[in-house]
């Protein structure tokens, strides 16, 4: 039996949508979070507290940023997060601003040493944050498990790999991928090839100086950088990277070969969220300006 393009196209269109299908969850769910720690949700959450930007925007783009009651410092996106309550960061935590606000679950991290006191003052606390790339996704679907949306998160994974698979295709073709070396902040700590930003860098086209065995955000000996000598350096600017001892012989620095992040940029890689696309695709342009012209 034969079917017209569009018939296969229709197919293909409902077998996606089928598969990307998913049971409402049921509560109470036990859920292991990233300490560790088995956490029970005794219903869906109606009031949430985000204390990391990359959850806020996830939480929103599954759709439900109506449900945010408060968020951390930082959450700056979407625009409508900004007129939420501010309970300050992982590391500058406003305990009694989050208790006050009532939550059914505050999100944070396995940094900050939040889960103790909150747990104390009797709220549900879950930590869910990725690092590498695999985890983007994989926690993705967990937060979509955990608020009831769990259709909405595999749509919301499935575009955040097609947007990411559209910058590929122009960088494969890429005729050279130059060493690079990106700089995170200027102690310097940069980014290994197995974090989720050291994934986005070599998918953007170019080839990380920082071998897996430092680690994925690792603190780095500014002499390393000197030998690696890097065709490319991310994340600083010429004149500040040129003054420090020994770079001004950095093949990036003798061939103008030294680029800044924007801010707006610079915000999104940061973020292990659904904007990773969009960064990738920053990223891309600033290694490869060439194939986009």
């Amino acid at each position: 039996m034969t079917f017209p393009m569009k018939g296969i196209l229709t197919l293909i269109t409902l077998s996606g949508a089928l598969s990307g299908a998913a049971a409402a969850t049921s509560y109470p769910l036990t859920i292991t979070d990233d300490l560790g720690r088995k956490v029970t949700l005794k219903a869906e959450p109606k009031r949430i507290v985000s204390v990391l930007p990359s959850t806020s925007e996830t939480v929103c783009a599954l759709g439900l940023c109506d449900r945010l009651v408060g968020v951390d410092d930082y959450s700056d996106y979407p625009q409508q997060v900004t007129k939420l309550p501010k309970v300050g960061g992982l590391y500058n935590p406003n305990i009694e601003a989050m208790v006050a606000l009532k939550p059914d679950v505050v999100l944070v991290s396995q940094y900050g040493k939040l889960a103790e006191p909150l747990t104390q003052a009797g709220v549900t606390v879950i930590a869910v944050n990725p690092e590498t790339y695999d985890e983007v996704f994989s926690k993705t679907l967990l937060l979509g498990k955990i608020l009831n949306r769990e259709a909405q998160a595999k749509t919301l994974v499935g575009k955040i790999k097609g947007d990411i698979a559209r910058v590929e295709i122009l960088t494969k073709n890429a005729v050279r991928k130059p060493t690079a070396y990106f700089e995170i902040d200027p102690t310097p700590y940069s980014i290994g090839p197995n974090s989720f930003m050291g994934v986005l860098l070599t998918k953007a086209g170019a080839r990380n100086i920082i071998p897996a065995s430092m680690g994925d955000f690792p603190k780095v000996d500014p002499e390393f950088i000197v030998k690696a000598n890097p065709q490319l350096i991310l994340g600083v600017d010429a004149k500040t990277a040129g003054a420090r001892p020994g770079w001004s012989g950095i093949s990036a620095l003798k061939t103008g070969k030294v680029r800044d992040i924007p801010a707006e940029l610079n915000t999104m890689l940061g973020r292990p969220g659904p904007r990773l696309g969009q960064a990738l695709m920053g990223l891309a342009k600033l290694i490869h300006p060439e194939l986009f012209r």
